[in-house]
């Protein structure tokens, strides 16, 4: 069930108008993606990268500066990157999702992105858009402020890209289609990684451990990038406590932790300062997997940060969550507010053009015919919100389908409500076969330019219960409160906070709650 949880993220669509954007410096890359040879955990196993590495190149750019990305397709497969959190404010066209924004970047064939960086600063992360193609084709995006302009923190000494990432022995395309021809869920990985090395925990990784090196009493930033498929994940630094200044490029008030919690697509911008005796501490990143009963990767992936002028010496590994210890999770998300004197903070919209309540979380597609699929009850799993699992289209983007008012392609009905109102996270409707079978559909839901719109985001017990991650292209939305069990629209609203709340891109839905998130329509596209 989990690897099909950031799928949910494409089960809603918004049709908009046109917004101006300015820009300042140029900064132009190359993308060069091909297969690439590489050896993890005792395997050789040939991949699918950019620029012959992996991660792919850490892009850096200032508030305000225009990207020129030229992407050379030269991988037996259909590509398309995605530039995650970025607003494309007047550039839609650049987003990334195949069939949504664009039609893929055929093997052989080229193509130049070219958009604005405006109104964000912080961590966000590139990757493909194509199938299960981001398991290794994946970056950060690192945004300065623009010069002469400063953090809202004190300045690190130096900062450090922290990409979490997962390992498949196997080609990620053929085990995303042995799944999808089965009707189950498609295998494990087989490991997590930091900066692309899994980290000497596991066998034949000695030497493929992602080492920092600090200076005693220095403060440093590290820009943490949850890149992995399926999985949210637990980060910790054994002996030393972070501060987080930012989340998905928008920075809160400062929050002290032991511990991190991510889920796939979100970033978390921390201050680590150096101020243990010098020695070797391991950095380690784990599962947070809240079904219960369902088989995950339960491995640990680590890194080690080495104190200038230690003596060498075995590193200490931190005390480590346990896999399902959903307190811990939802005390660091809970726990985040907004900077509300920080740049491009606005004020939480209060009057709310558009109420939709959205369920999400997983159903049962029909096998089809006489045949037997080897998901639960026989049948297909499939990721849905408000009982409609989404299908791209296969001829047209959908972009290009509304500009040029083509007929066909998708439908404006996506429901503002589910069909039928149960008890959502009740087990005991887990397998109740006659709620839990979806149907595919290509369903948008339109509203007006610079209308505020406001989600109940609402998790169901439908096959299994789990946090769900959920990403919204194009946008920040505030977190107005979030919770568990059936959300309540008496009690609900009085939760909100409408003073301070973190602004995120993508949100983790309590397993087994609900969130409620707010934005203004004010970015023009498919999102």
């Amino acid at each position: 069930m989990a690897r099909l949880e950031f799928l949910l993220a494409c089960a809603l669509a918004l049709v908009l108008v046109i917004l101006p954007a300015t820009s300042a410096e140029i900064v132009e890359h190359s993308f060069h993606v091909q297969n690439l040879t590489v050896q993890r955990l005792c395997h050789e196993q040939v991949i699918t990268a950019v620029n012959g590495s992996l991660p792919g190149p850490t892009l850096r750019v200032r508030e305000g500066d225009t990207f020129i990305v030229h992407v050379f397709n030269k991988s037996p497969y259909n590509l398309t990157i995605h530039w995650h959190g970025v607003f494309q404010l007047l550039s839609g066209w650049a987003d990334g999702p195949e069939f949504a924004t664009q039609c893929p970047i055929r093997p052989g064939h080229s193509y130049t992105y070219r958009f604005n960086i405006t109104g964000q600063e912080g961590t966000l992360w590139w990757h493909a858009h194509v199938q299960w193609l981001r398991a290794t084709v994946y970056g950060a995006l690192i945004i300065r402020p623009r010069a002469g302009h400063s953090y809202p923190f004190p300045k690190p000494y130096r900062e450090f890209p922290i990409v979490l990432g997962e390992w498949w022995n196997a080609n990620v395309i053929d085990v995303e289609n042995q799944g999808l021809a089965s009707g189950a869920a498609p295998n494990n990985s087989d490991a997590f990684t930091i900066n692309g090395l899994p980290g000497d925990l596991y066998p034949c990784s000695s030497n493929h451990t992602y080492t920092i090196n600090v200076v005693q009493g220095k403060t440093y930033l590290l820009r943490i990038v949850n890149a992995a498929l399926n999985n949210q994940l637990f980060f910790k630094i054994a002996n030393h406590r972070m501060t987080v200044v930012a989340v998905d490029a928008a920075y809160t008030t400062p929050f002290v932790t032991d511990v991190v919690v991510v889920a796939p697509g979100q970033t978390t911008d921390v201050l680590l300062t150096a101020d243990q005796p010098p020695g070797s501490y391991y950095m380690a990143a784990l599962p947070y997997a809240s079904a219960a009963g369902v088989p995950f990767d339960n491995t640990t992936t680590t890194g080690i940060i080495v104190y200038d002028g230690a003596k060498k010496s075995a590193p200490l590994l931190p005390a480590l969550p346990a896999f399902n210890d959903t307190p811990t999770a939802h005390k660091f998300f809970s726990n985040l507010t907004g900077l509300v004197h920080g740049p491009f903070w606005a004020p939480v919209p209060r009057k709310i053009d558009e109420h939709m309540f959205v369920t999400v979380g997983l159903g049962l597609l029909a096998c089809g015919g006489n045949a037997t699929c080897g998901g639960p009850l026989g049948q297909r799993l499939a990721a849905s919100m408000n009982n409609a699992s989404f299908q791209f289209p296969t001829k047209l983007s959908m972009l290009e389908a509304f500009f040029n008012n083509v007929d066909g392609i998708y439908t404006a009905d996506f429901p503002d409500q589910p069909p039928l109102m149960f008890d959502y996270t009740n087990p005991n409707n887990s397998f109740n076969q006659s709620i839990i079978m979806t149907k595919k559909s290509t369903s948008v839901k339109k509203v007006k330019y610079n209308s505020t719109v406001e989600i109940v985001l609402q998790n169901t017990a439908l096959v299994g219960i789990e946090n769900h991650p959920i990403h919204l292209h194009g946008y920040n939305f505030y977190v107005l409160a979030q919770g568990f069990g059936n959300y309540e629209s008496v009690n609900g609203p009085k939760k909100f906070n409408l003073v301070n709340p973190q602004e995120r891109n993508t949100i983790a839905v309590p397993v087994g709650g609900w969130a409620v998130i707010r934005f203004r329509a004010n970015n023009p596209g498919y999102h």
